[in-house]
């Protein structure tokens, strides 16, 4: 069996990416075209020093095998600058974790962010999934609010989004359904706005009929789903007072959750509620919480810990750690094929 996590992101890449961005944002608010904006050379050996001494090392000291491995989310920063100069960001990223999961294959598969931006069209952030999956990526990010925390945008059920889920269904990829930053100080990049996401995106998919119209549609909800299965009842009944189906039938034959919940009370009761084959194994690593839990001595986001000490079925803990990423990821399966795994 291998351990498959579905959610990591590339926060360790080497300076240069960061400098490209921080020269096109500097561009940017100058009023400067930021197409003058250039990425310096990387090195396979400086991809390689930054993997092996951060997300490789920890995968091989905590039992991984496999990550699915996408740029940084709160750096995919679709609310700022344009149109123009997010659709450079994503290539260059996207680029970068390319060129990592070449250098490893056998650890890492490749996810993308796409350029978007609140209130523009759609067209860019497909055209850039075409190209990733014609390079081998196996699903992307997909950010339901690129206003960076305003929520200015339409819901994930409205037209707007259409296009894209007929080329998701087209190419068979999943979406993780994932934030950025945030702009707005009242919300916390990783403590609030990556659950308030979750969460919104989850009661917009309660209000609409979207799985109706596109029904091999997947996505991932990542950080345990936010707080839908702490609230399960809650959206039971507002599905309820709204004229819906029960969740487990409008929604969840097309929806998955993660187990980015970082204790194992949390990640119970995510399987109690959810059920198995709606999961997926995920620690979102190295990602929003890097630190020591003084109560156990183990890293927060070391979530294998927390399901190993599950009393699950061979079969259920199969499904968690292969089974499931497989099934929702079918060009994950047919990489990892290929690759005789």
């Amino acid at each position: 069996m291998m351990i498959i996590d579905c959610h990591g992101h590339y926060t360790t890449s080497p300076p240069q990416l960061q400098a490209f961005r921080d020269e096109q944002l500097g561009l940017f608010a100058e009023g400067k075209d930021t197409s003058l904006a250039k990425m310096a050379a990387i090195s396979d050996g400086e991809i390689i020093d930054s993997i092996e001494n951060n997300q490789l090392k920890l995968i091989k000291q905590r039992g991984g095998d496999l990550t699915i491995f996408s740029p940084k989310a709160s750096a995919m920063g679709q609310h700022q600058a344009d149109l123009k100069t997010s659709i450079a960001w994503a290539q260059e990223s996207n680029n970068l974790i390319y060129r990592v999961c070449e250098l490893f294959p056998e650890n890492f598969a490749p996810g993308c962010q796409l350029p978007q931006e609140d209130g523009q069209m759609i067209q860019p952030a497909i055209d850039e999934l075409r190209r990733c999956v014609e390079m081998g990526f196996v699903g992307f990010n997909l950010n339901p609010d690129p206003s960076g925390g305003h929520w200015t945008g339409k819901p994930l059920t409205d037209p707007y989004w259409y296009p894209l889920y007929e080329v998701m269904m087209e190419l068979d990829v999943p979406a993780m359904i994932h934030v950025s930053g945030s702009c707005n100080e009242c919300h916390h990049t990783t403590g609030a706005h990556y659950i308030n996401g979750d969460t919104s995106a989850f009661m917009q998919l309660v209000q609409g009929d979207l799985f109706a119209r596109f029904p091999s549609l997947r996505m991932i909800i990542p950080h345990g789903g936010g707080a839908v299965p702490y609230h399960w009842g809650r959206y039971r009944g507002l599905a309820q007072m709204l004229g819906k189906p029960e969740p487990a039938e409008h929604i969840m034959k097309n929806v998955f959750f993660d187990t980015c919940v970082y204790h194992k009370p949390g990640v119970e009761l995510l399987l109690s509620v959810i059920g198995v084959d709606n999961v997926l194994f995920g620690s979102e690593m190295l990602g929003a919480v890097k630190g020591i839990d003084p109560n156990t001595g183990d890293y927060f986001d070391d979530t294998k810990k927390y399901v190993d000490q599950l009393d699950l079925t061979d079969n259920d803990r199969y499904k968690l750690f292969e089974g499931n990423a497989r099934r929702v990821f079918p060009r994950l399966d047919q990489r990892l094929s290929t690759l005789g795994l």
